[in-house]
């Protein structure tokens, strides 16, 4: 297996993982699965600022994970939020926590300093995970994200990459830190 940095060309089979998440989980609040055109334009603008990155084997990919700004402001560029997705036949073969060590080496490369992680409350299994990961949950909004029928609360998660200092690095976007490689 191997990680490599997602391309827009990936998209069909990173739909195919993720469209089981939308139609069967309140793991994400989408409703829809996005269209591949959709899907091609996240993957190529996160891959502007932020990693993106794919778990493949044998031309198939397993999971991907990515990171984005936690917010658009300025103040918050040393902080981004992150999500992983995993295929159903790679689950419990340790794909996850191999694309996030690999994402937050890429952070760290950026000079960003927090990780956040947002997770439905009732997802207990990425909680966990998160925390076996060094996250620790920092706060919980009540009720804010409606699916499947019913209310839901949502957890944060955060991880110090680096210690912050009183003047942080500046940031590289990540196509500026890939274009130097």
């Amino acid at each position: 297996m191997i990680i490599r940095i997602a391309t827009k060309n990936d998209a069909p089979q990173l739909l195919n993982i993720y469209a089981p998440y939308v139609l069967d989980s309140t793991f994400t609040f989408e409703y829809d699965i996005p269209s591949l055109q959709t899907f091609e334009h996240r993957i190529t603008t996160t891959l502007q600022t932020h990693p993106y990155l794919v778990a493949e084997e044998n031309d198939t990919i397993l999971g991907y994970a990515y990171a984005h700004p936690l917010n658009e402001r300025e103040a918050y560029q040393w902080t981004a939020e992150l999500s992983v997705y995993v295929g159903p036949t790679a689950k419990g073969r340790g794909i996850g926590k191999q694309l996030y060590q690999a994402l937050e080496q890429y952070l760290k490369e950026q000079n960003v300093v927090q990780t956040i992680a947002v997770i439905t409350a009732e997802n207990t299994r990425s909680i966990a995970f998160h925390e076996h990961l060094g996250y620790q949950q920092v706060g919980q909004l009540t009720q804010v994200g409606f699916k499947h029928g019913k209310w839901l609360d949502v957890a944060w998660l955060q991880k110090s990459l680096i210690t912050p200092t009183a003047t942080p690095a500046p940031f590289i976007p990540f196509s500026q830190l890939t274009s130097r490689a």
